[in-house]
């Protein structure tokens, strides 16, 4: 038998052996999406209202301004037409090379094969120019106020992301030349984490963004050596060992976000700030939240407060022996610590000495990209399903955070995993970005309404614990952090709010990049920026405009800044206490759990 025949014979017993496999998947995938759950429609998409007024403003756009109109169709047009006739001419001149390309950058666009390739590089052009089109006629869009503007503008770069060429397995040059290269086993391989990530999500389609075998919570992250030293059934408080012989008298207290877990702050010693804390001489507890099931359905945000907030203020401050602690809230569990603050001071109630905000809103009358979530069909929809469940399923979170980032949290690494047939990479951030959590049904609807929609905190009308409160209540020292390039806690609401406080000692710092990179950003990196002005009486962009820039992270900064807020040296603290035993190691027992829904 020659040569060629041994490779025909071997290329056809692969093909049949992935032709099995596809067979055999095909069966899973059926199977898989019989699983898939029932969505509320209002939960899909916009209500039927918005493409309606889409397409009156249109209407009366073409009536009103036909020039403009026009000017638009003839500007596409005579774009797209150029750049085929262009195509046309190199072709006839029996040149294999594609028009000259004045498209800007585009990172889904890298492969050498979108500019070299005639064939894929017209499609580029002709792509980017349709979407450019599509841009330019909505934002001209008059008639519509700024949330429906918003909204439209959001869907519509939806629908055009959606539609690029590299996320067709046809008109993605990488992913074909894969299969050629590799006689079809990328797709095979591809279909095999598409029918796995189905089968994990109960039918829907959920991109896997990490290796999950690659980390395991308490043994390769999350591993700063502390204990848990109380638990009640809203959280586990942890207290991190010493690491310097003394440490400065008043206890910090971090409060993360329950919309995700606390080991963010702790994903490897490199970058943990949870052990650059410790090592600066303070004496750190940080809370670990319980994951909901629906037995919390009636649990709001002063459940959170009054069985969280406090509760930990009481438990730190028993075991340190001091009267007044210091805190930070990141996110949300900024917003909440504002509150309880807000309360503390209608309470006369000193035991706070200052607080620091991570990322944090109390100002919600700009809504920026969550415009499109906080309308009344999308919110009407999430109380239907809280109602129903006792819980907001991690599920929707997840899913409406990916779809701001929808380039690089869901079509990229979907191209990836799915066309590519490339396993998941082995990074901490993204792991720790796929293991989020559940919200108890009262607190996520009082979230989306008193705050989100209402915006009553800055209005001083919301009501907790027998108490009306307002951000003009705040009045301890504070340091708030934000962060430049933030999709989730616009920088800019985040000062507004800040200003509105009743403190007069207010620091504020802008960290470069966003809402998880400016704060997980540490010295050694030598990385991100930030920018400091001690002038608060500026609006945003006045600030901006009179800061100074500081190379490298913020975090030492801070650190003089709580150090000249937290007494004087004392000998180290061991965790816990005769009365607070070790419950178990950190990271303790709540943050690996799953819930029983």
């Amino acid at each position: 038998m020659t040569t060629n025949e041994n490779a025909a014979g071997e290329n056809l017993e692969t093909m049949n052996a992935n032709l099995a496999k596809i067979e055999e998947l095909s069966q899973r995938l059926v199977a898989a999406l019989s699983h898939k759950r029932t969505i509320r429609p209002s939960l899909q998409g916009p209500g039927r209202d918005l493409y309606m007024k889409a397409a009156a403003a249109y209407m009366a756009e073409i009536m009103a301004n036909p020039a403009k109109i026009i000017e638009h169709q003839v500007g596409y047009w005579g774009k797209t037409l150029k750049h085929y006739i262009e195509a046309q001419q190199k072709l006839a001149q029996g040149k294999l090379e594609p028009p000259e390309d004045h498209t800007p950058p585009d990172r889904r666009f890298a492969s050498p094969l979108w500019q070299s390739n005639p064939y894929f590089n017209y499609l580029k052009q002709q792509y980017l120019l349709n979407a450019e089109a599509i841009e330019a006629a909505i934002a001209d869009l008059d008639g519509l106020d700024d949330a429906e503007k918003r909204r439209i503008e959001y869907f519509g770069k939806q629908i055009v992301d959606l539609f690029s060429p590299t996320n067709f397995l046809g008109t993605n040059p990488e992913a074909l030349a894969k299969a050629v290269e590799t006689k079809g086993q990328s797709l095979v391989d591809g279909l095999e984490n598409l029918v796995r990530d189905i089968e994990a999500a109960d039918g829907e389609v959920q991109v896997t963004l990490a290796d999950k075998d690659a980390f395991t919570v308490g043994r390769n992250i999350a591993t700063a050596d502390g204990k848990v030293v109380f638990r009640n059934r809203m959280f586990e408080l942890i207290q991190y060992a010493p690491q310097t012989e003394t440490v400065h008298a008043t206890p910090l207290i971090i409060f993360p976000p329950w919309i995700n877990k606390f080991y963010i702050m702790d994903l490897k010693p490199q970058n943990s700030l949870i052990r650059w804390i410790v090592e600066q001489g303070f004496t750190l507890f940080v809370v670990s939240w319980k994951n909901p099931d629906p037995s919390y359905c009636d649990v709001g945000l002063d459940t959170y407060i009054e069985e969280g907030y406090l509760t930990a203020m009481d438990e730190v401050r028993a075991i340190t022996g001091e009267k007044q602690v210091n805190v930070v809230g990141y996110c949300i569990a900024g917003t909440t610590l504002a509150l309880t603050l807000a309360w503390l001071h209608k309470k006369k109630d000193k035991r706070i000495k200052s607080a620091t905000f991570f990322t944090m809103l109390s100002d919600f009358e700009d809504q920026g990209e969550f415009t499109a979530f906080l309308t009344d069909d999308f919110v009407d929809g999430i109380e239907a399903e809280v109602n129903a469940k006792g819980y907001l399923d991690k599920f929707y979170m997840s899913r409406t955070f990916s779809f701001l980032r929808s380039n690089d949290l869901i079509y990229q690494p979907a191209i990836r995993s799915y066309m590519m047939g490339e396993t998941p990479p082995a990074f901490d951030l993204l792991f720790w970005n796929g293991d989020s959590t559940n919200l108890p049904a009262r607190m996520a609807v009082e979230y989306l309404r008193l705050l989100c929609q209402e915006n009553k905190f800055v209005k001083g009308e919301i009501e907790m614990l027998g108490e009306t409160l307002s951000t003009k209540d705040v009045r301890v020292p504070l340091c708030a952090i934000a962060c430049e390039t933030d999709h989730i806690s616009a920088w800019k609401s985040s000062y507004d709010g800040v200003r509105t406080m009743g403190s007069r000692s207010k620091t504020f710092l802008l960290s470069e990049s966003g809402h998880i990179a400016g704060i997980i950003n540490p010295p050694s990196k030598k990385k991100y920026g930030h920018y400091t002005n001690p002038d608060m009486t500026l609006d945003h962009d006045a600030w901006l405009d009179g800061a100074d820039f500081h190379e490298g992270s913020w975090w030492p900064r801070w650190g003089a800044w709580l150090a000249g807020r937290s007494g004087k040296q004392v000998p180290a603290r061991q965790p816990g206490d005769a009365q607070h035993p070790a419950l178990a190691d950190a990271p303790g027992t709540y943050v690996v759990e799953v819930p029983d829904v």
